[in-house]
């Protein structure tokens, strides 16, 4: 398995940005994709996921209606398109894939991420 996060980056309060995660090692289309987050001194946490087909997305409460989650299943890619950043928003983003789309464990195998930093 080998999760490839970029697109991260300096992004104003209230900015945008776009996430990628490139997909290999495993039937891409088998899997439900998330992206996951870590603060500094804190644990990583599923933000937002979606199902195999990219019918169904699911989102923590605090990213409702600003993050949204897609993927490509012809490329093998996941993306995740950040909009009205606030600075609770900073942290390393990595993408993963489970069996469902919450509650299950991701693989074991986790990508470098993408830094993402939230600063005027």
């Amino acid at each position: 398995v080998q999760l490839v996060e970029s697109g991260g980056g300096l992004v104003q309060p209230g900015g945008s940005l776009k996430l990628s995660c490139q997909a290999s090692g495993f039937t891409f289309d088998d899997y439900a994709m998330r992206w996951y987050r870590q603060a500094p001194q804190k644990v990583r946490e599923l933000v937002a996921a979606i199902g195999r087909t990219g019918g169904t997305t699911k989102y923590i409460d605090s990213v409702k209606g600003r993050f949204t989650i897609s993927r490509d299943n012809d490329k093998n890619t996941a993306t995740l398109q950040m909009n009205s950043v606030q600075s609770e928003d900073a942290a390393v983003y990595y993408c993963n894939a489970g069996p469902t789309i919450w509650g299950t464990a991701p693989f074991d195998s986790w990508g470098q991420g993408a830094q993402v930093t939230v600063s005027s």
